[in-house]
């Protein structure tokens, strides 16, 4: 006989499992005494959101579903953030919460709430465990649902009292599967419209970011030489240094890229998820949609596409690559413009002197100080435009933004989960104040476990996205601007290292030495979103209208 937790653990060990996040409770007991004598590291955290961005970030990175942990009540409530951070990012993971024991009680309905349904609309799969026999298919099933494509969340509750039960049953080994290509006479209508078309333009979006499709995507454009642009979420999946990069869809409409699309008369979308903000509004009759995803499209009022190829995305492309071959009546000339406006846009204040920082100047050092498959994760806020579309990444989760829940608060958690999946890269978190504050205190997590890591906290006392957006509208500025710690002090009083530089001609040299630095350290920098309104909403429209 085996007791019920150890098989829980065997199972998680079984499925390749290497870290679990998070915060045990009283009912979680007897599954932390089964994961002190395996394996499987425990990675104790300040808070169970942590924890969730942390295992969901691994998911992300390593294709297999992160894990973390939770009690009962508000420590499983306390994870309900990442759950909808996971499964509107597709980035698999499974969570692990307790529960007070199921066949007898004597507590009553303390801390009880029902987690199973509270998770159920955000994750693929939710389930408690109610016989220790159970455990093999339920853990075998969480797993395969969380990694399956489109992947994301799954949640397991054991409740305390089948922990303890005695059990007999197996483990369940993974099933071999392979997911199914794409049609062959979808992929010829797709391959036909391409040739057809004289202005053809490639997409990449999230559900490209794989390995098997970035390669697959990449021996694809070195063929045809047709441009292409990604979504923020498909960063880095074809490298940005490509002359044939037409920029990102950070904003909605009006910048260098739409242009680009409204000179389209064939936009191939590679891995389009509409859960991302539209990359752009389709308009009925002007041009051929071409989707290419695991599954069909999710039609709505900005996305409608005309042919749809279905299946494995990455055996899809390599057959477009088969199918196409490049035409002498394609036309790229108006795209290569708006390329070098895009680019010398992008370019024109990358040396600003002023100090508070303006954003364009902070990308640019940024990128000088990071190295190619170095790994910058991005917190919520006005910064992640400025590095949607300027920060040029070369290789796939380089740059980690979230463009789907697009929470608060995942900078720092996402940027210790990175370390620990890639110990020989680099890795900063680029956290505005707001969005630093919500989980700052893992900054004793990531000096507890040694972690060589960079914090950057953009430092402008108020929610700036929200008081951008404002002043877009036209409103008074009204309930945005907050009080901040001292950063330095802050920093130190973890046992971290602290620094902020007197000008801007600091601050690259500080960043560097901070990264080649052992340990943990945090820069605060002030940053002026000033000019944001204008540049954004003004400047970039009559730039990229003014292309010709």
């Amino acid at each position: 006989m085996t007791k019920a937790s150890d098989l829980f653990v065997a199972a998680l060990e079984a499925e390749g499992v290497e870290y679990v996040f998070g915060i045990p409770g009283e009912e979680n007991l007897d599954l932390l005494e089964s994961l002190r004598t395996s394996r499987i590291r425990l990675v104790l955290t300040r808070h169970e959101q942590a924890a969730g961005f942390m295992a969901a970030t691994y998911g992300r990175l390593t294709g297999k579903a992160g894990v973390c942990l939770s009690t009962l009540g508000p420590g499983a409530t306390n994870l309900v953030t990442a759950a909808a951070y996971a499964q509107l990012g597709a980035m698999p993971m499974l969570m692990i919460t307790g529960q007070k024991p199921i066949k007898t009680s004597k507590q009553g309905h303390f801390q009880i709430v029902d987690v199973v349904d509270t998770l159920r609309p955000l994750t693929k799969y939710t389930r408690q465990i109610v016989s220790a026999d159970a455990i093999p298919a339920r853990v075998r099933e969480a797993f395969r649902r969380a990694e399956e494509e489109r992947p994301g969340a799954t949640h397991l509750e054991l409740p305390q009292d089948i922990a303890g039960d005695p059990t007999q049953a197996l483990l369940i080994p993974p099933s071999y599967a392979r997911r199914p290509t794409a049609e062959q006479k979808a992929v010829a209508h797709a391959a036909a419209a391409i040739m057809r078309a004289r202005h053809p333009v490639l997409m990449v979006g999230a559900g490209a970011n794989r390995k098997a499709t970035a390669r697959q995507l990449r021996a694809l454009i070195a063929k045809l030489r047709i441009p292409f642009f990604t979504t923020q979420m498909g960063k880095g999946v074809v490298d940005e240094t490509d002359p044939l990069w037409l920029g990102n869809a950070a904003l909605s409409d009006h910048d260098f890229v739409h242009r680009a699309l409204d000179a389209a008369d064939c936009i191939v979308n590679i891995g389009h998820d509409v859960i991302e903000k539209p990359p752009f509004f389709m308009r009925e009759g002007r041009r051929t949609v071409i989707h290419v995803n695991y599954a069909s499209a999710e039609v709505d009022a900005v996305y409608f596409p005309q042919i749809e190829v279905i299946g494995d995305i990455a055996n899809a492309v390599w057959q477009l690559a088969e199918a196409v071959t490049p035409q002498p009546h394609w036309d790229f000339a108006f795209f290569d413009r708006v390329r070098a406006a895009l680019d010398a846009q992008i370019d024109e204040r990358n040396a600003d002197p002023r100090y508070p920082l303006v954003p364009q100047r902070l990308v640019a050092d940024v990128r000088a100080a990071m190295g190619e498959r170095d790994i910058v994760c991005l917190d919520n806020g006005l910064y992640k435009l400025w590095f949607a579309r300027g920060y040029r990444c070369r290789w796939p989760n380089t740059l980690l933004l979230d463009n789907a829940l697009a929470t608060m608060g995942a900078g720092l958690p996402s940027a210790i989960a990175a370390r620990i999946v890639h110990p020989d890269r680099r890795v900063l978190a680029v956290c505005g104040d707001g969005g630093f504050m919500m989980n700052s205190q893992e900054l004793e997590t990531a000096v507890r476990l040694g972690l060589d890591l960079t914090v950057l906290v953009l430092r402008d006392d108020a929610y700036g996205m929200i008081k951008w957006k404002q002043a877009h509208e036209r409103y008074p500025s009204f309930g945005m601007d907050l009080g901040n710690p001292d950063f330095v002090r802050y920093a130190e009083s973890y046992g971290a290292r602290g620094h902020r530089p007197a000008d801007t001609a600091q601050f690259l040299p500080l960043l560097q030495r901070a990264l080649d630095t052992p340990g943990v350290d945090l820069i605060e920098v002030p940053i002026d979103y000033g000019d944001d309104d204008r540049i954004l909403n003004q400047d970039i429209p009559r730039l990229s209208a003014a292309v010709s």
